[in-house]
C-alpha cells in the first residue's frame, strides 16, 4: 500500500494549487493516440467541454463527432472495438450513463468489449445548468455493469496515469472528470494503481475515504479534527470498481471508525462499496454524499457544495460523531 506524506509533498507542491482534470484529460487523450493509432475520440457534440477536440484539432482521423446521439454512439464504440480500436467516448456524466445504459450493458459489457466511456463534469461541478446536467448516480449504474472499471481521479496529476491505465485494460472502463480546477494533491512520480487506495494522510482514530473534490476537504478536515485532539487518517480511492477487500482492509486497518465522502448519492457510491468490502467485519461508519435529491442551478460550484452538505465541517462533524457511537 503506497502511502504520500501530505507535509513533504506540500513542499513540492503549494497545497492551494489548483488545476482542472479537463485540460489535463484532453492532453492525456491526445498523447494517448499520438502513440496508438488504434485509439479513437468519439464525442456527443460537446468536444470543447469534454476536451477530446484536442483529437479532433491535432489528429482528425482518429476523431468521430457523433452527434446529440449517446446510445448510437455506444453502439459504434463497440463495433470500433470489434475492429480491433481502442475507442474513448465522451460526453457529461449524466448523458454519458443514462441515456445510452441498454447499449452499455447489452452491446458493450456483455461481450466485454475494449470501450472506454469518459462522464465529464460529473456531480455539481456543472453548477449552472442544474438538475438535468448534474449527475450523482453514475458510479452507481457502472459499477453494477459486470466487467466494468469504475475509475474517478484525485486531481488534473492522476489523470494521464488513469487514461493509461485504462487503456491498458482490455474491457469498458469508465472514467469520472470534474470539470472544474482542483487542488493538486499528488504529482507525477505519486503511484497510481488499479484498484489501490492511497493513503495521503496517517491517522489511527478515524478513517476519512475520498476521492476526486472531497480529498482535498478529507485533508482540511483532518486539519480540523486534529485541533480538537482527533487523527484522522485520509485514504483516496480512484477505483470505484474493481477494490480488494484484503487490500482495502490493509489502508483502513486500525481505525475505530469510518467516514466516507462522496460527491455522490450515499447510495451506490464509494461507501457502498467500502462497506461491501468490510461487511465480513464492518466498522461505524459515516456516510457524508449527497442525499437521495437531485441537483440545481447556482451561482457557483462551491455554493451548491455547501448546499448540499460536502464541506470539510460537515466531514469533521460525521467523524466527530461516528466516533461517540
Amino acid at each position: 500500500m503506497e502511502k504520500v506524506d501530505v507535509m513533504e509533498k506540500t513542499e513540492k507542491v503549494e497545497k492551494k494549487q489548483e488545476k482542472n482534470p479537463r485540460t489535463a484529460y484532453g492532453l492525456a487523450i491526445l498523447e494517448l493516440a499520438r502513440a496508438d493509432r488504434n485509439v479513437v475520440a468519439l464525442d456527443a457534440d460537446l468536444c470543447t467541454s469534454t476536451q477530446s477536440a484536442q483529437v479532433e484539432k491535432n489528429l482528425p482521423a482518429q476523431y468521430f463527432e457523433m452527434g446529440i446521439g449517446e446510445a448510437n454512439m455506444a453502439s459504434v464504440a463497440a463495433g470500433f472495438a470489434l475492429c480491433g480500436k481502442t475507442p474513448f467516448i465522451h460526453t457529461f456524466a449524466v448523458f454519458a450513463t443514462g441515456r445510452p445504459f441498454d447499449q452499455i450493458r447489452q452491446g458493450i459489457c456483455l461481450p466485454n468489449l475494449n470501450v472506454k466511456i469518459v462522464g465529464s463534469s460529473e456531480g455539481l461541478s456543472d453548477f449552472g445548468d442544474g438538475a438535468t446536467h448534474q449527475c450523482f448516480e453514475d458510479m452507481a449504474l457502472m459499477s453494477v455493469l459486470p466487467n466494468m472499471t469504475v475509475l474517478a481521479p484525485v486531481d488534473a496529476a492522476e489523470v494521464p496515469k488513469v487514461v493509461r491505465a485504462a487503456a491498458a485494460i482490455q474491457g469498458p472502463v469508465y472514467i469520472r472528470l470534474n470539470r472544474n480546477d482542483l487542488p493538486l494533491l499528488t504529482d507525477e512520480s505519486t503511484p497510481f494503481e488499479i484498484g489501490k487506495p492511497l493513503v495521503l494522510a496517517e491517522g489511527k482514530d478515524v478513517a476519512i475515504c475520498v476521492n476526486g473534490v472531497t480529498a482535498g476537504m478529507g485533508l482540511a478536515a483532518r486539519e480540523i479534527l486534529s485541533g480538537q485532539g482527533l487523527e484522522a487518517r485520509v485514504v483516496n480511492f480512484s477505483t470505484i470498481k474493481p477494490l480488494n477487500e484484503k487490500i482495502v482492509r490493509e489502508a483502513l486497518g486500525g481505525v475505530r471508525a469510518l467516514v466516507t465522502a462522496e460527491e455522490h448519492s450515499v447510495i451506490g457510491g464509494l461507501g457502498a462499496a467500502i462497506a461491501g468490502c468490510l461487511s465480513k467485519a464492518p466498522l461505524p461508519t459515516a456516510r457524508v454524499g449527497i442525499a437521495d435529491r437531485y441537483g440545481q442551478s447556482s451561482h457557483s460550484y462551491e455554493q451548491l457544495l455547501e448546499h448540499y452538505g460536502l464541506t470539510p465541517e460537515a466531514i469533521a462533524g460525521a467523524a466527530r460523531e461516528i466516533l461517540k457511537a
